[in-house]
């Protein structure tokens, strides 16, 4: 006489066996790394994916651009083979992203820097040059503009460059920018707009006191055409910036490099945005560029280990390698040293709740 569970138990061993193959199955659907994220990003990875392609048995992986905040919601989404191995960034993940994540089942995340980029404001080789302060970037970019009264808060004023400073072009303020999903956007906040707000001293002092409302007055840009959000297209920036010479644009020194022939950069606090000044560290809107990797896709999706070696390795973020070519700026020796030994170890970042 038959066992009475024996049917049950064949029709979930049945279950069990349709499950592991439709897994098996699903992990086999992709044979490609996928990467998403910053526009910044976006050419130095596509450079390594293509070399990756040639000079190995994998296949070239597949790299989008999608704005780093874009990029690390569809990083932190899941795990599987539906979501991306690879997320871009130009800024360092978020703790909130990073408890997204977590609350997704992406448990171990790599952090890889790469290098460091500078934010230029560019406009077309035709037009005036621009030296410029990071107060001015502020007073230009605001939506509201602090009085030196506690509290005083007016409407952004100024519509040409010259009514902030005759010594500015005079020339109606026009700015193409990130959108608020681009890392760019968020170091320009950080590295520019924050400063120069903190310039009145009842504002910074709320840094502090009151987060919020400190944001609430120095992050948040003009809404009435003076800065226009482009999308994450830095391409096409470089084009809108040739055919209005009046216009300025804000994107990363590697664009910059690549398109001297047609835009020019302005000088911030009298520095020119050069690779020299951002490696020493004087042009002083600047930042790191990093990867983040899904450790639980390494070993599962093809090649992915050897892309990050590849990635991480001398002949790519050296100081002669061939992404330095394009305009990334290199880390110094020693931090090259200590990113490709994580990338060997892939040591998942630590990082503490928002």
């Amino acid at each position: 006489m038959s066992h009475p569970h024996a049917a049950t138990i064949a029709a979930f061993s049945a279950f069990a066996m349709l499950l592991a193959s439709s897994v098996v199955s699903a992990q086999a659907s992709r044979d490609y790394i996928y990467v998403v994220g910053s526009s910044t990003v976006y050419p130095f990875s596509t450079v390594v994916a293509e070399r990756f392609g040639r000079g190995t048995e994998f296949k070239t992986p597949k790299v989008e651009s999608s704005g780093s905040g874009g990029g690390l919601k569809l990083f932190c989404d899941g795990v599987g083979v539906e979501f991306p191995d690879i997320t871009n960034s130009s800024r360092a993940i978020l703790p909130t992203e990073f408890a997204a994540c977590t609350t997704n089942g992406v448990t171990e995340i790599v952090e890889v820097k790469i290098g460091y980029d500078g934010i230029v404001i560019a406009n077309a080789r035709s037009a005036a040059s621009m030296a410029i302060s990071r107060r001015q970037i502020f007073l230009a970019l605001a939506k509201q503009l602090p009085g030196e009264e506690d509290g005083q808060l007016t409407p952004n004023p100024y519509h040409s460059w010259s009514d902030i400073d005759p010594a500015l072009p005079a020339v109606r303020i026009e700015v193409l920018g990130p959108p608020p999903t681009s890392g760019t956007r968020d170091a320009l906040i950080e590295l520019a707009m924050e400063p120069g707000c903190d310039a009145v001293g009842w504002v910074k002092a709320m840094k502090r006191s009151d987060p919020d409302r400190y944001k609430s007055i120095c992050h948040t840009l003009r809404e009435d055409g003076a800065f226009v959000a482009a999308g994450e297209n830095d391409n096409l920036i470089v084009q809108k910036l040739e055919a209005n010479p009046a216009a300025f644009g804000i994107f990363g020194f590697s664009f910059l490099d690549q398109n001297r022939e047609k835009v020019k950069g302005a000088v911030v606090e009298g520095v020119a945005p050069t690779f020299d000044a951002i490696i020493d560290d004087e042009y002083p809107v600047s930042r790191p560029l990093y990867i983040y990797v899904k450790k639980a896709h390494v070993d599962v999706i093809p090649g992915l280990r050897e892309f990050l070696r590849e990635f991480s390795s001398e002949r790519a973020l050296g100081d002669d390698g061939y992404l330095a070519d394009r305009g990334l700026i290199p880390m110094s020796v020693e931090e090259r040293g200590k990113v490709a030994a994580d990338v060997r170890e892939l040591a998942p970042l630590q990082l503490a709740s928002p």
